[in-house]
């Protein structure tokens, strides 16, 4: 597919991939060259296909610009439905701001509309560079750290005695690990189904993958029924003039019962010499804010998660749960993909919804980024509104549509892709 600038964007084969992962390797500052990390760069495209890849090249035929896409199973409100996570992306640095990024972008979305797929999510490296493309900040997740002499939990936190905990290395966990979080990743909005080589990722435990810190390990919460609740963390030694100052480093922590959650949080602050743990990744709603007696201890951060971004307007609207009835004709721009351009009667409910084309004066304009990251249902359109960025015709709409499109429960991924 030729743009009008000096370049092409098209698909790529196998010969290529050495090509398209320096770009995406170089433009990302990733520390490591492609053969030194073949095994990641090249088992996705063949379990997925080439045809998820792009490549932008020169009039000399060079790869100047790269993106790619997984295929997800991820829960949505409404239901587990095919998103298409977003990742390699890059531009070789001596043709940025030319372009190239545009091109792939506008190719790409084009190809998964093709393909009937009608969702897309990213983990932006810039915050300033996707909302131009569509996607809007759908999640928002927790880093959080708290000192272990003050991370004793309620008295009255759920305990169940019939629970043990089990620490093993990273492989030798893995099975009970993987179990748990298919029963809690199908419910959890913005997870993603892992596969095994995804598990290959989370579990990899070279000495090169420690950065310092001690090898992976798995504390895994066993109950009668099987495995209900697991963790991935490394211990980093640390000693300073009055002892141990060592730090454990919480990769990730699922549960799948509140009583798997205290036993799982009252193991991880358990550990010898261990002064402090930090959690990589939480969710908002996590439980352990509510369960230690002395909650103001924990040391959170907000950080931006998933960007999410609307392939195909009416079938993901029309596809979506909602938690209250609403009608609105919402006018919808959208650069890159024009056939989501237009005005769109919504009327939805609790029962279902209804997505057409219309004639009708619209009571709410606004660009198709934001009903991404409206999607997940914790990032209200009350915020663009107020910032002007977006307008309302029919005084109400707004409050109308923020209500049907809530969740109590907040969206949360934890896996970076």
């Amino acid at each position: 597919m030729s743009t009008s600038a000096p370049w092409t964007v098209r698909g790529i084969d196998r010969e290529e991939m050495p090509q398209v992962a320096e770009v995406a390797l170089t433009s990302l500052l990733a520390p490591v060259l492609p053969d030194e990390v073949e095994e990641r760069v090249f088992r996705f495209p063949e379990r997925n296909g080439y045809g998820r890849i792009l490549a932008a090249t020169d009039e000399g035929g060079r790869i100047v610009g790269t993106t790619r896409s997984h295929a997800f199973d991820m829960a949505l409100p409404g239901g587990v439905r095919r998103v298409a996570g977003i990742t390699g992306v890059g531009v070789w640095p001596t043709f940025r701001r030319r372009g190239v990024l545009s091109a792939l972008m506008r190719r790409q979305i084009a190809d998964l509309h093709e393909a009937g797929e009608h969702y897309a999510a990213l983990w932006a490296s810039e915050s300033g560079i996707y909302g131009r493309y569509g996607y809007g900040l759908a999640a928002t997740e927790v880093v959080a750290a708290i000192d272990v002499h003050h991370a004793g939990l309620r008295a009255d936190a759920p305990r169940d005695p019939g629970l043990r905990v089990e620490l093993y290395r990273a492989v030798a966990g893995r099975k009970e690990a993987a179990e748990v979080f298919a029963r809690v990743a199908r419910t959890r909005v913005g997870r993603f189904a892992r596969d095994e080589l995804w598990w290959d990722i989370m579990t990899k435990d070279e000495p090169a993958e420690r950065a310092g810190k001690g090898p992976l390990r798995i504390s895994v919460v066993h109950g009668s029924e099987g495995p209900l609740g697991y963790a991935l963390h490394r211990a980093e030694r640390r000693w300073d003039p009055r002892g141990s100052a060592s730090v454990l480093h919480v990769v990730e922590a699922v549960a799948a019962t509140p009583a798997a959650h205290t036993a799982l949080y009252e193991h991880l602050f358990s550990f010898d010499l261990v002064t402090r743990v930090e959690f990589a990744s939480l969710p908002q709603d996590d439980p352990l804010n509510d369960l230690l007696a002395n909650h103001q201890r924990l040391e959170s951060t907000m950080v931006d998660s998933l960007w999410m971004r609307l392939v195909d307007v009416p079938a993901a609207l029309g596809e979506r749960s909602y938690a209250a009835p609403v009608e609105a004709v919402l006018a919808v721009t959208d650069r890159y993909a024009p056939w989501n351009e237009g005005a769109w009667r919504v009327e939805a409910g609790p029962e279902g919804a209804r997505v057409e084309r219309t004639d009708a004066a619209p009571d709410v304009s606004l660009d198709v980024s934001f009903l991404g990251g409206a999607l997940l249902g914790r990032r209200p359109l009350l915020g663009p509104l107020r910032a002007g960025l977006l307008t309302e015709h029919a005084p109400g709409t707004v409050a109308r549509l923020d209500t049907a499109l809530f969740r109590p429960d907040a969206a949360f991924c934890g896996t970076v892709f």
